[in-house]
């Protein structure tokens, strides 16, 4: 990605610097990171990299960056992000400029917006179960992905024989797959294993909907 790799180099270290910052370590216990999201962080170079595994072009592989911001939070999440995306450049044979690629618009961006996207629904919409769950789980990432996608695209030549068009709404229809998964994941969490999201809240979030 010769046009592009000062753009991803800067959003990474931008993003990388702020999450240092933040030094998300120190609310991880003795025990160490939870089990759940480090597992959800070693299956991310599978789908990163399904292109090159499959040895067949993908409009858009599955991100998964939303779900390890619910379930981390966003700084643990970014650092996390490092490995997957040195992973996946390694794993795929990637080339340095490829991975980088990845690990912002696979990662850092989808993983940033689905924190700004959730701040506005906690800010904006009533502190409910199922406005968590649809609004951050489902629709959060829907956008967060297909924004991204959209970025990226724009930064990127078009496939052969696809035009802008045909390939945003195949970013979509890709989305609103990886949408419905973080969805039904985090519904899934929040009835058996609350405490599995950084994010969630029985305090905050089991209230009547008014």
């Amino acid at each position: 990605m010769p046009s592009t790799w000062m753009l991803d180099l800067t959003l990474a270290t931008a993003a990388l610097a702020v999450a240092l910052a933040l030094r998300p370590w120190r609310a991880v216990g003795a025990a160490g990171p939870p089990w759940p999201w480090l597992a959800w962080a070693a299956v991310l170079p599978l789908m990163w990299g399904a292109d090159r595994y499959a040895a067949m072009p993908i409009v858009q592989p599955l991100s998964g960056a939303a779900l390890l911001v619910l379930c981390a939070g966003w700084p643990l999440a970014i650092l996390a992000l490092v490995p997957v995306a040195a992973v996946t450049g390694w794993m795929g044979d990637l080339g340095w400029a490829e991975g980088l690629h990845r690990g912002v618009w696979l990662g850092a961006v989808p993983a940033t917006l689905t924190l700004g996207l959730g701040a506005l629904v906690r800010r904006a919409l009533p502190h409910h179960l199922f406005i968590y769950i649809l609004g951050r789980g489902f629709f959060a990432t829907l956008l967060a992905a297909t924004l991204a996608g959209a970025g990226a695209m724009l930064l990127s030549p078009l496939p052969a024989g696809l035009s802008a068009e045909d390939l945003l709404l195949a970013r979509g229809l890709a989305a609103s797959g990886e949408a419905f998964i973080t969805g039904m994941l985090v519904a899934i969490f929040v009835a058996y294993r609350p405490h599995w999201l950084a994010t969630y809240s029985d305090r905050l979030y089991l209230q009547p909907l008014l």
